[in-house]
């Protein structure tokens, strides 16, 4: 029964919207094979697929030798492509791609328009992946070493920092920049 009613709905639909859906392009992330994310964009280029590969200048100095300006991925392993559903395939003949991230999720246009604008201003660094309710220890500033759990109020973040001797906790206002994530530890 749950079958002919999916059955019926799809018929329902005008069949233009269907096909307007199927041809649309999108923004999707796509998962590279590690350092290879200029070669993977150069290809989908020569390809004449829209790509956006977000690069952060970085100085490195190697050991006896000059400092280098180096432009490195913002996100390692990851570009973004602007596709429609039917060029995946297209996308997957480029040697180096291992994947479409999350398969049926795109990318709102605004959030990449942002993101390179910002690249261009040369305003975006690349930041541990921070989750509200995560564990994360404060490294910077007068609290520093202090740990707690991560969580957003009003656009602000805080960190809940509990006292376990007098089981009492204290909401902190802090700066993204100045925490990272604790990660597992083995026991």
């Amino acid at each position: 029964m749950s079958s002919i009613g999916a059955t019926i709905t799809e018929s329902c639909r005008p069949p233009l919207l269907r096909l307007a859906a199927q041809q649309e392009a999108r923004w999707l992330a796509v998962y590279t094979s590690s350092r290879h994310e200029k070669r993977v964009a150069k290809q989908l280029t020569d390809r004449g697929i829209e790509n956006f590969l977000p690069l952060v200048v970085r100085q490195h100095h190697w050991a006896k030798r000059a400092m280098v300006r180096l432009q490195l991925p913002l996100f390692p392993n990851y570009l973004f492509v602007h596709i429609a559903p039917q060029q995946r395939i297209d996308v997957f003949k480029v040697a180096g791609v291992l994947g479409i991230v999350g398969t049926g999720y795109a990318l709102p246009d605004l959030e990449i328009e942002r993101l390179r604008a910002g690249v261009e201003l040369g305003r975006v660094e690349p930041h541990p992946y921070l989750a509200t309710g995560e564990r994360v220890r404060i490294h910077a500033g007068p609290m520093a070493g202090m740990e707690g759990v991560l969580l957003r109020r009003k656009n602000e973040l805080r960190l809940i920092v509990t006292l376990d001797l007098i089981q009492r906790s204290v909401a902190v206002e802090i700066d993204a920049e100045d925490v990272e994530p604790i990660r597992c530890r083995a026991v």
